[in-house]
């Protein structure tokens, strides 16, 4: 079955972060799928831009935009409330908002760490409550989160953030026992580095503090992964919309690595 085949028609898909990046291309992805899609974010201009460019692209697809903070439950509860009034109850929640910087530990503070841990592990928590009772109520849903290859193995000057995504994979594990037998399946796409803005900023950040030139720095980050290249949005995308298949109603628990086989 392939996107084209609008396997998801009619669902009503969430994806938090969706303004640009790989969740934008989750999104497109979504909506080539049949479904129809609320993208979530806090930049509402951005937001704004990329509702227009994707129901542009996709004109018979309904696209909600929803302004939170998703480190704020109260935002959160009214963003989700008025995505599920325009396009009904969420099928399909993608937890694809995050952050990252680069600390080395012994400058860290706390302010960073709590940070860090806000913007990928407590937004993650809040969004699935925001979606979890209606889910149990109907007997099915999917949970997908985008954790990192941060979440399964440690990086150097980069603490706060692995210890973030390392919550969100435990937080996709335990939820995704708790509702195996309720028709809720919940797991994680762990992406090596993917060619986004955040991994320009981590571009940016190796060039102030190294010296290196940006091609440098981007061969450096390449080269953490043993094809040798920077994963594309695409392929995200490609494994969100899989996971939501019907078909895949037995995958639950599941850490996906897209990495070029660095966590192999």
């Amino acid at each position: 079955m392939t996107q084209d085949d609008k396997a998801l028609a009619g669902q009503h898909v969430v994806v938090t972060g969706a303004a640009q990046g790989i969740g934008l291309a989750i999104a497109d992805a979504f909506l080539a799928a049949g479904a129809n899609v609320t993208i979530v974010g806090r930049d509402q201009q951005k937001l704004a831009t990329a509702g227009a460019s994707l129901q542009a692209d996709h004109g018979t697809a309904r696209v909600h935009e929803a302004l939170a903070d998703l480190t704020d439950a109260d935002q959160i509860a009214a963003a989700f409330a008025a995505a599920v009034t325009e396009l009904g109850p969420v099928a399909v929640l993608v937890n694809n908002a995050g952050a990252s910087g680069s600390v080395p530990f012994a400058k860290m503070d706390q302010a960073h760490f709590g940070a860090m841990l806000d913007a990928n592990a407590l937004s993650t928590f809040l969004c699935c409550k925001a979606v979890i009772g209606d889910m149990l109520a109907a007997k099915s849903g999917r949970i997908i989160n985008v954790a990192s290859t941060a979440g399964l193995k440690g990086y150097a000057y980069v603490a706060g953030y692995c210890a973030g995504k390392h919550a969100v994979v435990g937080l996709t594990r335990s939820l995704a026992l708790e509702v195996a037998r309720k028709g809720i399946t919940v797991n994680a796409i762990c992406p090596g580095f993917v060619e986004t803005p955040m991994t320009v900023e981590s571009v940016r950040n190796i060039v102030e503090k190294t010296g290196r030139t940006e091609e440098q720095a981007r061969a450096d980050l390449a080269a953490m992964n043993p094809q040798k290249r920077l994963v594309q949005p695409v392929e995200i995308a490609a494994m969100a919309v899989q996971l939501a298949l019907p078909t895949a109603g037995g995958i639950n628990g599941q850490m996906i690595a897209i990495d070029g086989g660095e966590t192999a």
